[in-house]
């Protein structure tokens, strides 16, 4: 009688556990039939053909939103079409997955300095020299990018003078 409360919490305990492990499948288990799909779209991406590989990614994503992969492909594919936006949010949602994955932080650091947004560029990139441990060309040549672009905004801002014009005078009170 006194060990029936143990006993029974144990068996609970164990029931669960087990059907946990049958129903489930860990996070890294992508769906092979969305890994293929995501093949047929590099494919097309190889191809030229940019709007049949979106059309593959989308699917690919629909079929398994864990996709990583899927996701940076998707952001390589709309930032050719110059939907430097789009890629952004596509990385964003690679990175919500794996946050530290150097790919997709490197190609959203590099839509984000086309788009003009040069300091979320630098975060992205310190983070990225943070965690580089060899090889790290890339790296350099995005965070001088951003600097060439920092440089060009402020060029193009002081290249702007503002002269009044005739009908923009004050008028005097008679």
């Amino acid at each position: 009688m006194r060990f029936s409360p143990a006993a029974v919490a144990l068996s609970l305990t164990l029931a669960m556990i087990s059907s946990a492990g049958i129903s489930g499948r860990a996070d890294d288990d992508i769906d092979p039939q969305s890994t293929a799909l995501l093949q047929s779209g590099n494919d097309a991406l190889k191809a030229g053909n940019v709007e049949d590989a979106i059309g593959w990614y989308e699917t690919a994503l629909a079929v398994d939103p864990r996709n990583r992969a899927a996701y940076i492909a998707m952001a390589v594919a709309v930032q050719k079409q110059g939907l430097n936006g789009k890629a952004i949010r596509f990385y964003k949602e690679a990175l919500e997955i794996e946050p530290n994955d150097q790919g997709a932080l490197g190609g959203q650091a590099e839509a984000m300095i086309a788009k003009g947004a040069i300091e979320p560029a630098r975060k992205n990139i310190a983070r990225l020299k943070m965690l580089c441990r060899s090889e790290c060309a890339d790296v350099e040549k995005l965070a001088q990018a951003a600097t060439k672009a920092s440089e060009k905004n402020q060029m193009q801002a002081s290249a702007v003078e503002i002269k009044p014009s005739v009908g923009d005078a004050p008028k005097s009170q008679p």
